[in-house]
């Protein structure tokens, strides 16, 4: 009986069914599974970073880290509620206070947990952080803490809930103190906009509302850079902010001097060090004058001049192609910008012109603003219907898994999409929604130097490489589970903060679910049947065991297989089988705690001619 080696391309291929990509000796799913040097090979688990006491506010849309003069290293990170600091082990909410009120017996009670409280033209949304101080206690309530605003009731009103109950009813006390507004709250998600005002005039009727809508509502998001050794953060369609690191390391953030006050994004020019601010106004101070297209560059090594003058390199451009910029990366000797239909290159040129602007490509949007990574002077990004790459000429690229992606990928969510690098295995990963996900819940990776994809089925809101940290940093979102904060009246959705390739579980100490499904690999020729007898399989790194799934399939059709499993340790010789067909499907799985990055070498199939009967 001959012994077969089954020989297995790396990569999954969900283009062709199975039985095609079977004879073409491919894998049609995995979870969990990478390829590396050409096998594939268990992911590696992850941990808290910080302990999981230490979750965040709201849902993670940047990270970025980097190395103070004194080699302290940082990690921001910007969520839909807050912005953070991470240094070490401490956590630091540096969320900018856009306005302090100076406010006397504002706050009445009624013998419950809610507190009104009365401040005109306060400025507030429902979900916005205040913090009161210097006030006194009203009815046995302290009221100098931080509180989630929980019923907006108009423009001079709020109520916020305390944790106990006030001991009687009091209208307007608390005495003389401070209300520190934080900055408005933004979108959890990305949505359409329904209601009034949402679409073109005459289009509904009078006084109703709409119930469909093509206005598409963006999810809070964030940009992240550092400027010297302080952070820039610059918030979607809202203003820049710096945290000055040589200060306090709890100091909040404050808003970038003469900076404009409505922009999508901004990044610092990684030679020139100039801050570049992109989808910004016309007139700075003016948010009515926003241009999505038109993008400002301050001077050179000061982050506060943005008015061209004879003596200073700051000024503007204007792209023409597109409708909105919607994200840029640093590459090499210029920086590329995409809107949602092309591509563009900004080279510093000197003066008097500063920077100038060239198309590389069109009909090559971006689909997301942190859907874009450049690597070793090559840049890959993903589209609205496709993956593309750029090494000075922009190329779509051939990829194996692209209908499962794009066929479920959420419409109004794809915005959210972020893409990360994973160098230790050449792995570019991008996390996006699908139809049926409520946030980010699927990953589609690529190999580029050995030019392969695989999905998995795990949501992050953000993947960090592992440039400042020894190992990638993840961050996941929790929608259901309960804030570790001081916050009073806090809602649920928190964060959390993952190291990646770190241990063998998942960061709670479960197991891992990880699987490989090999396309079905024709055995036998014209009418005839193959018997297989046995299994030999060939293992690095098992330190557990494995469960193999063998479907011996008549027809690629036929409901009439037979199905065998075997277990295999690192011991086993080899697994006896007995079925016959025309073709044969290998299911690998493993959902073992502690369990290795195990590597699959050859797959061997021992066969034999059987008859039909």
């Amino acid at each position: 009986m001959k012994l077969i080696d089954l020989k297995f391309q790396p990569g999954i291929d969900k283009q062709d069914t199975a039985y095609s990509a079977g004879d073409q000796r491919k894998y049609v799913d995995s979870e969990f599974v990478r390829f590396h040097y050409g096998k594939p090979e268990r992911w590696g688990g992850w941990s808290y970073l910080p302990d999981p006491n230490k979750s965040i506010v709201g849902i993670v849309r940047d990270t970025h880290s980097w190395i103070g003069l004194d080699g302290t290293r940082y990690l921001a990170l910007g969520t839909n509620r807050k912005l953070y600091l991470l240094s070490g082990s401490a956590l630091y909410d540096i969320t900018p206070i856009r306005e302090t009120a100076a406010l006397t017996n504002p706050f009445t009670t009624n013998g419950t947990t809610t507190v009104t409280v009365t401040d005109a033209d306060h400025g507030a949304i429902e979900g916005d952080f205040v913090t009161f101080d210097s006030f006194s206690a009203i009815d046995g309530l302290d009221m100098n803490n931080e509180f989630q605003i929980t019923t907006y009731v108009d423009s001079n009103t709020y109520k916020v809930t305390h944790t106990s109950a006030a001991s009687g009813s009091t209208s307007g006390g608390g005495g003389s103190g401070n209300a520190n507004y934080q900055i408005n709250i933004g979108p959890l998600l990305s949505t359409y906009g329904y209601g009034w005002g949402t679409d073109t005039w005459s289009a509904g009727k009078w006084n109703e509302p709409s119930t469909s809508s093509d206005v598409e509502i963006a999810a809070r998001s964030w940009s992240l850079d550092n400027f010297g050794e302080d952070l820039i953060a610059t918030v979607l369609n809202g203003s820049t902010y710096i945290k000055d690191i040589s200060g306090s390391i709890d100091a909040r953030a404050t808003a970038l001097s003469n900076a404009p006050t409505a922009s999508r994004f901004s990044l610092v020019s990684t030679d020139t060090r100039h801050l570049m601010i992109f989808g910004t106004e016309t007139t700075i101070g003016t948010p009515a004058s926003q241009d999505d297209l038109l993008f400002r560059f301050s001077d050179r090594e000061d982050a506060t001049d943005y008015t061209p003058t004879s003596t200073n390199e700051a000024g503007s451009l204007r792209i023409s192609d597109g409708s909105r910029i919607v994200g840029a990366v640093k590459s090499s000797g210029q920086i590329l910008v995409w809107t949602d239909t092309s591509l563009h290159g900004v080279q510093f040129v000197g003066t008097p012109f500063t920077f100038g602007l060239r198309q590389l490509g069109a009909n090559c949007g971006l689909v997301a603003q942190h859907a874009a990574i450049e690597v070793n002077g090559r840049a890959y990004w993903m589209s609205d219907n496709a993956f593309y790459m750029y090494d000075g000429v922009v190329k779509k690229m051939p990829c194996s898994v692209q209908d499962y992606v794009f066929d479920n990928l959420s419409y109004t969510g794809r915005g959210d999409t972020v893409c990360g690098l994973n160098t230790a295995f050449n792995e570019i990963i991008w996390y996006y929604q699908s139809n049926t996900g409520l946030s980010i819940d699927r990953a589609v990776v690529y190999n580029y130097l050995e030019n392969t994809w695989y999905t998995v089925t795990e949501g992050r809101t953000t993947w960090l490489g592992a440039y400042v940290f020894e190992k990638p940093i993840a961050t996941k979102f929790f929608a259901t589970v309960a804030n570790v904060s001081t916050i009073l009246g806090l809602t649920a959705g928190a964060s959390e903060i993952y190291e990646h390739e770190s241990g063998n579980n998942q960061a709670d100490g479960t197991a891992i679910s990880a699987s490989l499904i090999t396309g079905s690999v024709e055995i036998a020729d014209g009418d005839e049947l193959m018997s297989v007898s046995r299994l030999v399989p060939d293992f690095d790194n098992l330190a557990n065991t494995m469960t193999a799934t063998l479907t011996l399939e008549q027809y690629p059709q036929s409901a009439a297989n037979v199905t065998t499993t075997g277990t295999i340790s690192s011991t086993t010789e080899k697994i006896d089988v007995r079925g016959r067909g025309r073709a044969v499907k290998i299911k690998y799985e493993t959902n073992t705690v502690n369990d290795t990055a195990w590597r699959l070498g050859s797959t061997k199939l021992q066969l034999r001619p059987d008859g039909r009967r």
